[in-house]
């Protein structure tokens, strides 16, 4: 098997970056939308649909920047510990009420890395069912040594062909900014010491680490 590669840390900081701005650049742009035509159409209709749009947008955008301070950012030194129970919290605020979260990991303190890392791959799970469905995020073990599995369910799965290599460190194209968030999320695993394996099936698809 081969050994995973290794980015730079310029290069790896570079492609996260360009991924969160390409995140949140959706819904801060909805935003400016909405602020046009409230200048541009007075009539009581147009500016309650503007309104409307600028606060969903504003929640969206708060939403992708809270997920990603943890996913991505850095909390605390080197050693800090999260709760990861906190995580369910910051995925329902991102995920919901398109896709429906069942967090059934109780509040323990882990190594920050191992929070990121479930973070990630709730995302990475939730890129699964783009149009929505469910998802179920259970521990395995317990304690700071926790690992977990996240299930995804929906009327259609779309499991990339380049995820599980990605995870691994072996992917067998250049990473780029559109690939690199899984292989983030392979670093922090190989980093908190655990394997990260897919699964899926006709109904659905399964994360798990530990």
């Amino acid at each position: 098997m081969s050994a995973p590669i290794e980015l730079s840390a310029l290069d790896l900081s570079a492609m996260l970056c360009s991924k969160v701005c390409h995140d949140v650049i959706n819904p801060v742009a909805a935003m400016e939308n909405g602020f046009q035509l409230l200048e541009m159409d007075q009539k009581p209709e147009s500016r309650e649909e503007a309104m409307m749009l600028i606060r969903h947008s504003a929640v969206q955008a708060t939403a992708k920047l809270k997920f990603a301070r943890i996913a991505f950012g850095s909390s605390g030194s080197p050693t800090a510990q999260l709760d990861i129970g906190d995580a369910g919290e910051l995925g329902k605020q991102l995920f919901e009420p398109d896709l429906k979260v069942a967090f059934s990991i109780p509040k323990t303190l882990v190594p920050k890395n191992r929070v990121k890392l479930l973070l990630n791959l709730m995302l990475i799970a939730a890129g699964f069912i783009p149009r929505g469905g469910s998802m179920k995020v259970d521990p395995i073990g317990s304690g700071e040594t926790m690992g977990f599995s996240i299930r995804v369910e929906a009327e259609k799965v779309r499991v990339h062909p380049t995820t599980e290599s990605l995870l691994a460190g072996t992917p067998s194209e250049a990473v780029s900014a559109q690939t690199v968030q899984p292989f983030y999320a392979g670093v922090l695993a190989r980093e908190q010491g655990m394997k990260v394996v897919l699964a899926s099936d006709a109904a659905g698809a399964t994360l798990s680490a530990q």
